[in-house]
């Protein structure tokens, strides 16, 4: 018998490998996967304005990063409230108790941002709502509304065409830098309930429309991984959600991971993943006696499988396993 509905994985998608640079903005599902990767040594960049849920700002970012426009003091994007300076554009861990210090804050991960973009060869993007709040003052999409009150804000559904028009804009930089760069969407598995559930289910269609629209103009470098439906059908039962009924589970994340794994890494890559992850286990291990000389091996047979595959693999940065792992070694007794 058979107790779940499984979703079709999309086959014959280009690989992704430890070699490629890999932007991810979105919602906080793209935050999940991006840590995934980034825990597996992939060259990554992760929501350098924070996260971020409806297209067009989305696509705001993404476009500022590809120009590397830096902010000043003259920035309309930034203003004061309740004793701290924040930018529309970016989430409140940007905040800071002064424009000086955000302007210093958003400006280097702007300039770090850029460089990525640069070189990058995957666009991995979540979509999460397509409602959008435009600030009345400017008709500025906010990215966060960092409490303003709500008088400040028009809040809208936005179109399919629209959706798809900005992403047009945004494509066309992107493939002047890299005419083989690749763009994976994705539909947040996220509910925003706050949005009512109804309007909920419009945003998640509106945004599914969207990317198939996308996707029909350009197939030859957009794709569709379906994280949204894999929640929605897979893993439908409320146990494979967290305390807040919204969000995914651990559990849930690991399980469209490895979904996610199937769709985009070919066997050397699994295989480099799979080292990875041994290194990893082994770093995270609590020793009963961490001063003894069995506990010294361990540490030498881990910083020996780190020499092995960064020596056949030298585009991996192992740099703070070898640290920790000189420093556990320098801890112990002569």
């Amino acid at each position: 018998m058979q107790f779940t509905t499984p979703v079709d994985l999309p086959q014959g998608e280009n690989s992704i490998t430890h070699k490629d640079r890999i932007m991810l903005v979105g919602s906080c599902f793209a935050t999940n996967i991006g840590r995934m990767l980034q825990e597996r040594k992939f060259r990554i960049d992760i929501n350098p304005f924070g996260t971020q849920y409806n297209p067009l700002s989305i696509n705001s970012v993404l476009r500022r990063v590809a120009k590397g426009n830096a902010f000043n003091k003259e920035s309309a994007e930034l203003f004061g409230h309740n004793g701290k300076w924040h930018s529309i554009m970016h989430h409140s861990d940007f905040s800071r108790d002064s424009r000086e210090e955000l302007l210093e804050c958003i400006n280097s991960r702007l300039l770090h941002a850029h460089t990525i973009a640069d070189e990058c060869s995957v666009v991995f993007i979540t979509l999460g709502t397509a409602y959008a709040y435009i600030r009345k003052c400017d008709n500025t999409v906010a990215g966060n509304c960092h409490k303003l009150p709500a008088k400040e804000f028009n809040r809208r559904l936005l179109t399919v065409d629209e959706i798809i028009e900005d992403f047009e804009r945004t494509i066309s930089i992107y493939r002047e830098k890299n005419p083989d760069i690749r763009f994976i969407f994705t539909v947040s598995p996220i509910r925003h309930l706050r949005d009512g559930a109804h309007d909920n289910q419009k945003s998640k269609a509106t945004l599914l429309l969207a990317i198939d629209g996308i996707m029909d103009r350009h197939p030859e470098c957009c794709s569709y991984f379906p994280a949204y439906e894999i929640m929605i059908d897979e893993l439908r039962d409320y146990r494979f959600y967290a305390e807040d009924m919204l969000h995914p589970s651990d559990t849930a994340v690991k399980y469209i991971w490895e979904c996610f794994a199937k769709c985009y890494f070919g066997k050397e890559t699994c295989m480099i993943n799979g080292k990875i992850e041994d290194i990893n286990r082994g770093l995270a291990h609590r020793p009963f006696d961490n001063r003894s000389e069995g506990y010294r091996q361990f540490i030498g047979n881990i910083t020996a499988k780190i020499e092995e595959i960064a020596s056949k693999h030298d585009y991996l940065d192992f740099e703070k396993e070898i640290m920790l792992c000189n420093t556990l070694l320098n801890r112990l007794p002569e």
